[in-house]
């Protein structure tokens, strides 16, 4: 019952559903990409300073 609760993922390499946490594929070993803290706080900085700069540019 434990496994019928986690949370799955599918694979887009061959379709197969496997647990949200594994960095590979058990079946065709196909890697997951790996988004490191870092890049998507810059990429929301780089969101909000575009916004800010639209803004002002509206007055």
């Amino acid at each position: 019952m434990a496994q019928h609760l986690m949370k799955k993922k599918e694979c887009p390499s061959c379709a197969m559903e496997i647990e949200v946490g594994l960095k590979t594929c058990p079946i065709c070993q196909y890697e997951f990409p790996r988004y490191s803290a870092s890049i998507r706080w810059t990429a929301i900085l780089l969101v909000v300073v575009l916004l800010l700069i639209w803004l002002i540019s509206l007055r």
